[in-house]
């Protein structure tokens, strides 16, 4: 997978978030976008995923052959605090609807994914009874076994205790074969720990 930004930038109303990017990203390599709080890097990262368009310059995508902007949702795996799931939903019946969008790697089964996230107690439990913890693992779970060649981890230990924390960096460092990631972190080296290249966003203001 590549993903090349060739002089990208991305503004809202007339203040730009970041612009100027120049970079050709190749997998496996994974990446840190670092900055203070409200400086870009979820934008950045809704750019990537291509869930927002540049404001100026362009992004492009190619996995043998170029993948076009509309498609690339296919190969991304993107998942943040800020994004809810259908909390109605038990673990099972949300990972039943997930893969019938994006597959997970080897085909792990519903039985095994819910072992992995360390959730097989409430497997009959509605989501919007989970604590924040709980819900943040699923979401990391999901995201993390997408059987997907980009992976976008926004804040990814937000509301994990310590033995969360523990768990989501045995499963990332498990899941980085043949990736591109980004991890956008408020400085947060639980969280990026893994991370060989860095992306600090005030460099492109």
């Amino acid at each position: 997978m590549k993903i090349t930004l060739d002089n990208t930038g991305k503004k809202y109303n007339k203040e730009w978030i970041f612009k100027g990017m120049n970079l050709n990203i190749l997998s496996p390599s994974s990446y840190v976008i670092s900055g203070s709080n409200g400086s870009g890097k979820s934008t950045l990262l809704k750019v990537l995923s291509g869930f927002e368009t540049p404001s100026k310059g362009v992004i492009s995508y190619e996995n043998e052959n170029p993948i076009s902007v509309e498609k690339i949702h296919k190969y991304v795996a993107y998942t943040s605090p800020y994004i809810s799931v259908f909390e109605e939903y038990t673990v099972k019946e949300l990972i039943s609807f997930y893969t019938k969008l994006k597959p997970l790697k080897n085909n792990i089964a519903h039985s095994e994914f819910i072992e992995i996230v360390e959730l097989k107690n409430t497997k009959e439990k509605a989501i919007k009874h989970f604590s924040s913890g709980m819900k943040q693992r699923v979401k990391l779970g999901l995201a993390i076994l997408s059987d997907t060649p980009i992976l976008l981890l926004d804040e990814p230990t937000s509301n994990l205790d310590s033995n969360a924390i523990l768990w989501y960096q045995n499963l990332i460092q498990k899941n980085l074969e043949n990736r591109i990631t980004f991890v956008a972190s408020n400085n947060q080296k639980d969280e990026s720990f893994f991370c060989e290249r860095e992306i600090k966003i005030e460099d492109y203001k």
